[in-house]
């Protein structure tokens, strides 16, 4: 193997590590940052590598995705399919196909291709990207609300196989003139479906018995998840299956059931994740030739901005209005159909079946990214704070560390730093209010462990160690929060001054506070007024306005509000 080859290669990974940082100062996806260094160190740039191999690049695409879908699997919780999993279904199916037919009129016209070239450009791009999506999502310290967040995370995450099903069609009806080319491409799409969505179920299972039922050196639990994923990856691929589908929810599976050594693997997966998806966009920039974009820029971003503002609005509001979703909430979701590697990996198919004019689908496939990415991408999380979809969010800790111990169950010792404002008064232990079934292992402060006792006073730099089960993170979140949300998230700010319960009567609370609902019946529990404004899945942070009152719900638990927030002024409705 050539050295230089492989310094180049590191060099290209610690420059775009490095450069990193700028992602969150100049408001731009870090993706587009790994892009545009592989464009600079391409055949265009300064350092001139050229590298065409694009049936090796399909090759390490198709296993850099796996590892990217595996991660936000194990991220989704199966919670949010309650509010996510229908309308996310609808939008990757009905809606790919939408945003397929709409792109390829555009295509058609402005770049003067024929119906089938333009379909197969359509289809190409017509889904939103996992990679990029869960990395805006999870990477920008957004916390928006459920229901948006599900939605967004389900699509991005299902609506692969369609988008491989229409590219593969249209492929075989350009390559074979059309010639049984229907008949085969309806069984693709069941077998896409169908075997992907078997093999990841049951894949999930079985890699999270397997992982419970040996005992391994705690550090191979991460490695024995990322093998048995990709094994259930290509198992599907070989059998027609869609190996995307599969192995996102080989993720869900094991994120949603308890699996030794969790959070190391998490923690381990997140690294991976990241290393997939440099590596990815790296090697993406490197197959792209700068110079050939150029001569199709502006058909490129007629149908990029076609794209973005007609055609996904569109696709959008005719598939999600049936679901209860608020006009902002359905004007985010709009705004972030996020092309990322998917669209430019599906290129690559026309390429390796010798189509003509494969040149310049791959090339409009990754304009249109390009685009994508600094439009969308660059404006997500200002919009998204913009039109109030963010709900205050919990302090999570800053290591968690399995007890893995039969004893312990599934106990883990959780360390939280005490920072800002909140604790800057020292606050007693035996002061402090901590859920059941919890515990404090130590305060670490200036490097020395002091032991829990009653009157050991804590404040802003210390470090508390507990031992606590997952199930009451949030609530142990809360208690050591020191946090500095923005005002509109603070929790008065955005719940009210007063908690109620979601069982508490209309009438009853006329009476307590001295209000009149005329609009509703004084029997209604506060929990009903929200399920019959969200059609039955309210979830935190949706409001309902009542004369002077505005409700926000606090907590929710399968599909009900159980905890309200009230605030006496409806100007500061959120």
């Amino acid at each position: 193997m050539d050295p230089t080859l492989t310094l180049v290669g590191a060099l290209m990974l610690v420059i775009s590590i490095v450069l990193s940082p700028l992602s969150s100062r100049v408001g731009m996806p870090v993706l587009l940052i790994f892009l545009i260094v592989g464009m600079v160190m391409g055949e265009d740039g300064p350092g001139g590598i050229k590298f065409d191999n694009f049936e090796l690049a399909f090759v390490i695409a198709n296993l850099a995705l796996g590892v990217i879908l595996l991660d936000g699997g194990m991220r989704t919780r199966a919670e949010t399919f309650r509010v996510g999993l229908r309308p996310a279904l609808v939008l990757a199916s009905v809606g790919v196909f939408m945003t397929a037919a709409g792109a390829a009129v555009v295509a058609h016209w402005a770049f003067d291709l024929d119906w089938l070239t333009a379909l197969l450009i359509g289809a190409i791009i017509s889904s939103t990207d996992a990679a990029a999506v869960f990395s805006l999502l999870q990477g920008r310290g957004l916390h928006l609300n459920e229901r948006v967040s599900a939605t967004l995370e389900i699509e991005s995450g299902s609506n692969d196989p369609m988008a491989i099903f229409l590219t593969l069609m249209l492929v075989a009806l350009i390559g074979n003139h059309g010639d049984g080319a229907t008949w085969s491409a309806l069984m693709m799409l069941v077998k896409q479906f169908g075997i992907g969505g078997v093999a990841g179920i049951v894949g999930g299972y079985a890699v999270v018995e397997l992982a419970n039922r040996i005992r391994l050196t705690p550090s191979l639990y991460p490695l024995l998840v990322a093998a048995a994923g990709i094994s259930v990856f290509s198992a599907t691929n070989a059998l027609g299956g869609s190996g995307f589908l599969a192995i996102y929810l080989t993720g869900v599976v094991i994120g949603n059931r308890p699996v030794r050594m969790m959070p190391m693997i998490l923690q381990v997966h997140d690294g991976l994740a990241w290393l997939a998806q440099l590596c990815l966009f790296l090697m993406l920039g490197l197959l792209v030739t700068p110079s050939e974009l150029l001569p199709l820029a502006g058909s490129g971003l007629v149908l990029a901005l076609a794209l973005i503002f007609v055609i996904r609005p569109v696709t959008v509001l005719a598939t999600l209005w049936p679901f209860g979703f608020k006009p902002r909430e359905l004007g985010f979701i709009s705004w972030v159909g996020l092309r990322g590697a998917v669209p430019i990996v599906l290129a690559l198919f026309p390429i390796i079946a010798g189509l003509p004019d494969s040149q310049l689908i791959f090339h409009a496939a990754f304009f249109i990214v390009l685009v994508s990415l600094i439009v969308q991408g660059t404006t997500m999380a200002p919009l998204a704070r913009k039109m109030r979809l963010e709900v205050p969010a919990g302090d999570d800790p800053f290591r968690r560390l399995p007890l893995d111990a039969p004893a312990a169950g599934d106990h883990e010792l959780m360390l939280f730093p005490l920072r800002g404002k909140n604790w800057e008064t020292p606050r007693k232990l035996s002061q402090m209010r901590f859920p059941e079934h919890t515990a404090v292992a130590g305060v670490f402060r200036n490097r020395v462990c002091l032991q829990p006792k009653a009157d050991l006073e804590v404040s802003s730099g210390d470090m508390v160690a507990m031992f606590a089960t997952p199930a009451v993170l949030p609530d142990l979140g809360k208690a050591l929060s020191g946090r500095h949300a923005p005002e509109y998230l603070a929790e008065r700010a955005f719940f009210g001054d007063f908690v109620l319960n979601g069982d508490a009567l209309l009438g009853d609370v006329e009476q307590v506070y001295g209000i009149e609902f005329d609009e509703l019946a004084p029997e209604i529990t506060l929990a009903e007024c929200f399920s019959r404004r969200t059609k039955g899945h309210p979830v935190v942070g949706d409001t309902v306005t009542l004369g002077p009152v505005t409700l926000v719900a606090r907590a929710t638990e399968a599909d009900r509000v159980t905890k309200v927030g009230l605030k006496m002024d409806s100007s500061q409705n959120v």
